[in-house]
Formats: C-alpha cells, sequence, structure tokens
C-alpha cells in the first residue's frame, strides 16, 4: 500500500497515542504466567502484539478480547501451557520470538518458533547460548544462530549471564527462563536497557531485585494475576513531537505516555537540539510512571549520539536521522551497528532514503553523518517493510517540498496502527 504524506504546516492540539508496543508483549506473556485472570486496559493491537497474542493462544492460553484495546488473559500458572499441533509464527516480532523462547525453555515440551523472512535473518545466537548455559535443548539455522528455533524445554538451572551487548530483549529472555529455573538467575548489562520486564514482574508479585546494571531473579511462580494499564507508546510518541520540532507554529500535547526514564532519552536528545518537552502530572500505574508531554516548534542544532547513549535510544534512532536533516550543524550517530539487524538494515535504509530526498548524509559502518540544514525533496521512498524508518520518512516529508510517497507503508501497523490518520488530527493544513 503506498501513502502519500500530507501537507501539513503545523500540529497543534492534543493528542492521544495506541497503547506502549513493549508492555502490550509482556502482559500478555506474563499474564499467562499468573494465576487467575488478568484484566488489560490499553492494549496495542499491532501485527507484533498480535503475533504473541496467536503464539499463546497456540499453546493454550486463552486470551478474550475485550473492546479495541481491552483483554482478558486466562492465566494458568508455571505449566499451564501445552505443546502446540504447529510451529509457532512469530511473524516480523523479534520481542515476540525471544521473549517467548525464555518461556518455552522452563516447559515440559518441544515447540518450534520462527517468523517471516526479515525474522529469519535476525541474530539469535545471543538468546541459544545463555538458554543452553541454563540447561535448554534449543537449536536454530545456521549454526543455531537463527530461526526457525526448535526447543525442547525442561529442568532449568539458576545462571550469573553477563549480557556482551546490552539488549532488553536478551536479558528479559534469561529472566523469564529464570523463574523456572532451581536457584536464582543473575543478568548484567554493559549499561542499562528498558526495565519494563523487570518492573511489571515486580508488579505481579515476582521475587526479584533490579539495580541499573545487574537483577536477579528467584524462582517465583505463579505470579499474581492484577489489572495492567498499559500507557501510550513514548516511541511512537517520537514521531509526532519531531514533527511538532520541524514545524514552525507548531504546539502539540501527548496524553496518557509512559515516561519509563530506560525510555525518555529522546526526550533529552530533543532538549540538546533546542526543542524543550515538559512533562506534567506524572503519575505511576501499574508499576509505570505514566504523564503527559507537550512540545513547540524550535530552531534545531546538531549533536552527537553513540556509546551509552545507544541501548536507550536504539527505537528513536531513525527519527532522530530525520531530523538531523534540518538541524544546523553534523549530527553523528555512532557505535550503532545494532541497527543493521532490526526489521531492515536501517543505516542503510536511512542512507539511501534521506540522500534520495536531498540530504547530506554519509553512511558509515556503526552510524551515520548527516549535515543540514537540507532543502528536502519530495519522492517515492522504499519503506524496506520497517514501520520506523517508515514513520520517520513520513515526518522528513512533511518538511519537503513536493510530493513523498511511500510504497508498502501497511508495515507502520506494526507499531502505530491508525499513525496517519492520527497526524491529520492534529495537522493544520
Amino acid at each position: 500500500m503506498d501513502l502519500t504524506v500530507p501537507r501539513l504546516r503545523s500540529l497543534r492540539g492534543t493528542l492521544r497515542l495506541p497503547g506502549d508496543k513493549s508492555i502490550s508483549h509482556r502482559a500478555l506473556l506474563l499474564g499467562s504466567l499468573c494465576d487467575g485472570n488478568v484484566s488489560v486496559r490499553g492494549f496495542l493491537p499491532s501485527l507484533d502484539t498480535l503475533a504473541t497474542l496467536e503464539c499463546l493462544r497456540r499453546l493454550g492460553v486463552r486470551i478474550d478480547r475485550k473492546g479495541p484495546d481491552g483483554l482478558v488473559v486466562h492465566g494458568s500458572g508455571a505449566h499451564g501451557m501445552r505443546e502446540p499441533g504447529d510451529v509457532l509464527d512469530a511473524r516480523n516480532s523479534g520481542t515476540t520470538t525471544r521473549l517467548l523462547a525464555g518461556i518455552l525453555a522452563g516447559q515440559p515440551f518441544f515447540s518450534v518458533l520462527t517468523g517471516d523472512e526479515s525474522l529469519r535473518g535476525r541474530p539469535m545466537r545471543r538468546i541459544v547460548e545463555p538458554l543452553r548455559s541454563m540447561g535448554a535443548d534449543i537449536r536454530g539455522r545456521d549454526a543455531d544462530s537463527l530461526a526457525p528455533l526448535a526447543i525442547r524445554g525442561g529442568r532449568l538451572q539458576g545462571i550469573d549471564y553477563t549480557v556482551p551487548l546490552s539488549s532488553a530483549q536478551v536479558k528479559s529472555c534469561v529472566l523469564l527462563a529464570g523463574l523456572f529455573a532451581e536457584g536464582g538467575t543473575t543478568v548484567r548489562e554493559p549499561a542499562p536497557t528498558r526495565d519494563h520486564t523487570e518492573r511489571m514482574l515486580a508488579y505481579l508479585g515476582g521475587a526479584i531485585q533490579a539495580a541499573p546494571e545487574m537483577t536477579q531473579i528467584q524462582p517465583s511462580l505463579p505470579l499474581v494475576a492484577r489489572p495492567l494499564h498499559i500507557p501510550g507508546d513514548i516511541s511512537s510518541a517520537a514521531f509526532p513531537l519531531a514533527a511538532t520540532a520541524l514545524l514552525p507554529g507548531s504546539r502539540l500535547s501527548i496524553t496518557g505516555v509512559g515516561l519509563n526514564p530506560t525510555r525518555t532519552a529522546f526526550l533529552d536528545v530533543l532538549e540538546r537540539m533546542g526543542t524543550a518537552v515538559e512533562a506534567h502530572g506524572v503519575k505511576e500505574t501499574s508499576g509505570e510512571p505514566v504523564g503527559r508531554l507537550t512540545a513547540r516548534h524550535a530552531e534545531l542544532r546538531a549533536v552527537q549520539v553513540g556509546g551509552a547513549d545507544i541501548p536507550g535510544l536504539i527505537d528513536e534512532l531513525p527519527i532522530l536521522a530525520a531530523l538531523a536533516t534540518q538541524a544546523e550543524g553534523t549530527t553523528l550517530i555512532r557505535d550503532a551497528a545494532e541497527l543493521r539487524v532490526k526489521e531492515s538494515d536501517r543505516l542503510h535504509a536511512l542512507a539511501v532514503g534521506l540522500a534520495r530526498m536531498g540530504a547530506k548524509v554519509e553512511e558509515r559502518p556503526d552510524g551515520l553523518a548527516i549535515t543540514g540544514p537540507s532543502l528536502l525533496r519530495g519522492a517515492r521512498l522504499e519503506t524496506y517493510g520497517d514501520h520506523r524508518i517508515a514513520m520517520a520518512f513520513y515526518v522528513a516529508g512533511l518538511v519537503a517540498k513536493g510530493r513523498t510517497v511511500l510504497a508498502d507503508a501497511e508495515c507502520i501497523d506494526v507499531s502505530f496502527p491508525g499513525f496517519d490518520r492520527s497526524m491529520k488530527a492534529v495537522g493544520r493544513g
């Protein structure tokens, strides 16, 4: 499906975003391990989260949908799942694959996790190695580095594991396996990553102790069934916030958005670029801080990001690249080679697409150098089936001269169903 970027002069008003994708995945997965029914509000029914839902249903977990963003997960404790009669299809969702693998490693049956072509090319040895260290029998293609993953679960032993490359998905995989293990499990990280798994485990009664770069968990199943309210997705908020910064006369508020400090690095980068984003009315809901954000247009200046910045910015780097085309000076993104193994090679996709629009961009092995401001021109752009690339190009298209068309724009539904409609709702033509 092609999508033509609308001509919007500014963004003004108030926006409420779909539920957080990361938290929606975890509500399904951890809800299934509870003793009793877990009522969920604010669930994001995206392509990725629905893949998790369908995998759990194939494992015998009953999940009832209640309206557009509500559901009830009928938790059945530690061993209520059953062996699936077919492969489990995670579609394009790395979160589904890696987190569910941690749970399946502790189940007394055989299962196979697979996905689409893109997912089957993404690195999985990073979870295979720690799960094997815990005692799981897990195999995959290409010397056990790629999906499909065949998992024969069973008795696990707790481990003390240091993640080579900071990854919330790897950390969460090992922690979830640790729920089933004999003895405690410790996960150490080179740099802090998002902590939604830890927060939800604590909220649901898990025996977990979390510090910035080390988390310990004890076997503590079943979890306690409690209602879950999922806030708006801060990573999705990055796109309308960026558009607000770019379009003169813009002033936008976003309500009910998650403000977990492991996810707000992009707000700090916006401030460094010259755009102040204010947070109001922050309170804790289901273990997560939630509040309202307000942003205004500003003249932008270049920034440099790398090293410890990257884990907290990994999902927002595509939109940062789009912003950089309009910032004064040269923006440098480094230490971001992980972007090459996401839904697409995001570094290459950004370099090709932004250059096609007239941006001054240099692709580097682990990042990008973008010099601005550039006068962008409309173009027909490939999205590479990647939702964050598509939305980044959409925002760039808002300030381009001429018509910008995104190919295969349905991929946006992976994380932000109704994105175009939401942007037009607060747009002024």
